[in-house]
């Protein structure tokens, strides 16, 4: 059982509970002790090499034995010339980075956005700002975010504090770390990693207004959107690429299509599709809930489903109105017309939705309310026993 994000370790190693911790049998000391071993260890290969450091050996191709490698049958006729030749424009360049990088943050739209956000950010004032991005504006809204975390904290903004309607094309990494208080809404597509470890904020994705084509129907960001979230909303109206969700936490996220991959180690969180859906869903999936329109099950990970570790059901009354309101929300930032459409005959859309559900996620949720109706402590040792045998540790 996968119980790292709850804070809930039953051995005592991934919590600050103090019950829990006085279960764990070894000390943080022996970690210390065995990267000391580790780095003395490195220090003698080292040091028969010649090397004081591993600076110093960096290029040193003439000291790597390829022969073992190239005389497997499996390797049979690999070239590692190209790889392991020196830059031969110019030989005397350094083999190892001696100059700093100049990212241009200084340049950096955010920048901009900063400025025109100083009421919000001192005052918390309502501030709304519109905006264009090109491909090579990566991390939209990150810088900003950070301003808001430096001054307010992790609690962030109010909700809607600060509104930013983008059109364009994004690049990658749009709304990373977007803390609570902020909004992004583009109008047009981004590359990867759009809301990447959102924490609290709000971002959505829609075509341009003259967009002719079904949104629906055609991608309009591209791979691992969403990637470690852990608070936050996300609204895409048209289909992403691979690994959606990937490690989500705790953000609440909609789209109308994704690729292979999807939901990969979700701890929390919810996650509606509406559309297609690529194969191996849910692989490693140890929390949180996915309603999924029309969900066929050869999409799910085979392992997860043969082991029975997630659960294929019809939704229930809490789920149904849940994915209500976020149909709702989806339609009032992305003016999805799929969505719309499904609320107009809602009781049957909802029919045709399925839920994906972790069997041991299920088994936690289910004995945590087990106990609140018992008048126990959710979070106490009691109720930690009862899930540590429900879940078979």
């Amino acid at each position: 059982m996968r119980v790292c994000h709850l804070d809930t370790c039953p051995v005592g190693v991934a919590t600050q509970n103090p019950e829990l911790r006085a279960r764990f049998t070894g000390k943080p000391e022996f970690v210390e002790t065995f990267f000391e071993y580790l780095a003395e260890e490195v220090r003698e290969y080292l040091a028969a090499l010649g090397f004081r450091s591993l600076e110093e050996a960096i290029g040193h191709r003439e000291l790597l034995d390829v022969d073992r490698v190239i005389s497997h049958w499996k390797a049979d006729g690999l070239d590692l010339a190209p790889i392991l030749a020196t830059g031969k424009h110019d030989p005397d360049a350094p083999l190892r980075h001696r100059i700093d990088q100049d990212h241009d943050l200084a340049a950096h739209i955010d920048r901009t956005l900063i400025a025109q956000c100083e009421g919000a950010l001192e005052r918390q004032e309502s501030v709304a700002i519109s905006a264009t991005v090109k491909n090579t504006d990566r991390a939209v809204g990150t810088l900003l975010g950070h301003e808001v975390t430096v001054r307010h904290g992790e609690q962030g903004l109010p909700d809607g504090t600060i509104s930013i309607a983008l059109a364009g094309t994004a690049g990658q990494s749009l709304g990373a770390f977007l803390p609570r208080g902020i909004s992004l809404h583009l109008e047009g597509d981004a590359n990867d990693y759009v809301g990447k470890g959102l924490s609290g904020g709000t971002v959505s994705l829609r075509p341009h207004r003259t967009s002719v084509f079904r949104a629906e129907r055609n991608v309009i960001a591209g791979n691992v959107i969403g990637y470690g979230a852990t608070s936050g909303r996300l609204f895409i109206r048209g289909i992403v690429g691979e690994r959606f969700l990937v490690r989500n936490s705790g953000a609440s996220a909609v789209v109308e299509g994704v690729g292979d991959h999807a939901l990969e180690y979700m701890t929390g969180g919810v996650a509606v599709i509406l559309g297609s859906v690529g194969r191996n869903l849910g692989a490693g999936m140890s929390g949180g809930t996915a309603y999924v329109y029309r969900l066929p099950a050869d999409r799910v990970n085979r392992d997860a489903l043969e082991h029975g570790e997630l659960r294929l059901d019809p939704l229930d009354r809490a789920d149904v109105e849940l994915l209500r309101d976020l149909l709702h929300q989806h339609v009032e930032h992305t003016g999805s017309t799929l969505a719309s459409a499904m609320l107009e005959d809602f009781e049957t859309t909802a029919s045709e939705f399925v839920r994906v559900l972790p069997r041991d996620f299920a088994a936690v949720l289910e004995t945590r309310a087990t106990a609140v109706d018992e008048g126990l402590d959710p979070d106490g040792a009691v109720v930690w026993e009862r899930i540590v045998e429900v879940t078979g540790g």
